[in-house]
């Protein structure tokens, strides 16, 4: 059966969530439930209502088999549980049956941030002044400085760059302002020098590629590569690795995991737990040196007699 009776409600759902989305993210959505429509063409199923539990399970099942891995398995199911809950406000499903499918365990990989000194050092390599080698040192500098993801940096545009912090639009559309440190504002202010030798007329995006419009995620992630190839970085550097090393090195000189939360844009706290390896440890010796029931004064060791 083909699924041409499914694809056009998908279709309509990835517009309306491009709307607020990234278009990396509206393509993964797209692709997810392009799988999910043809497997269930391949059920004989050609109407959402008919989507359930047991469906879904079969399925996430199949991808597992297939080798699909966990993070994508995941990723999977949670586009399927956003387009169910669509689907169910829509009138076409009752219940979301993705709530009552477990998602898989995922294995915790987390980029290894770049050492201090060494990452100074490829900051503070001298370029040619072009107005290309502004750009990009400005985009190192921000994204060091910021802490931002790959599509918030993107995004930006002229407007949302004030004297000492910026804009962005994270995850789900819920914006944010963080600090913008000395250096990224010394290298923004040298790149919007030369900035209209390059940026097409009335184009708002802050930064440009060599024809004028937008850079895009993919451009500037084939220059961070470039650069830390030319500049003899000799680990692989891409946007989240920054972004993972303002987190970590942020934290271990302020200890404040609520302010790293904020500047991430994190909703959860466990999530930033997570990507700054904060361990056990360390909650334990914030706990035992901050809460009032937890410090000990002398005697107090063995508590009282019962």
């Amino acid at each position: 059966m083909s699924a041409a009776a499914l694809e056009p409600e998908v279709e309509a759902f990835v517009a309306a969530l491009a709307r607020t989305a990234s278009p990396a993210t509206a393509d993964a959505y797209r692709r997810d439930l392009g799988a999910l429509t043809a497997f269930l063409a391949a059920e004989g199923i050609d109407d959402w209502s008919r989507l359930d539990a047991a469906l879904l399970r079969r399925f996430l099942g199949g991808e597992r088999l297939r080798g699909l891995a966990p993070r994508s398995l995941a990723r999977r199911r949670a586009a399927i549980s956003r387009f169910a809950a669509h689907l169910v406000e829509t009138g076409r499903l009752r219940h979301n049956p993705a709530t009552l499918v477990k998602a898989p365990r995922q294995p915790r990989h987390l980029p290894r941030p770049l050492d201090v000194d060494q990452l100074s050092r490829f900051l503070d390599t001298p370029h040619d002044d072009s107005p290309l080698a502004r750009r990009d040192q400005a985009m190192l500098e921000l994204f060091y400085s910021s802490g931002l993801r790959l599509a918030e940096l993107a995004a930006l545009d002229l407007p949302d760059l004030q004297p000492q912090r910026v804009r962005v639009l994270g995850k789900g559309g819920k914006p944010r302002q963080v600090p913008v440190g000395r250096r990224a504002r010394q290298a923004l202010e040298a790149w919007l020098a030369l900035r209209g030798q390059l940026a097409g007329r009335d184009e708002p995006a802050l930064f440009v590629g060599v024809r004028g419009g937008r850079l895009g995620h993919r451009g500037i992630q084939r220059r961070l590569a470039e650069l830390a190839k030319a500049r003899g970085l000799a680990e692989h550097l891409h946007p989240h690795r920054l972004r993972h090393s303002f987190a970590s090195h942020l934290l271990e000189s302020s200890q404040d995991l609520r302010a790293v939360q904020e500047l991430l844009g994190h909703a959860d706290l466990a999530t930033t737990q997570v990507y700054t390896r904060l361990d056990w440890q360390h909650l334990a010796a914030s706990y035992d040196a901050a809460h009032p029931r937890a410090r000990r004064r002398g005697g107090d060791d063995h508590g009282a007699s019962s």
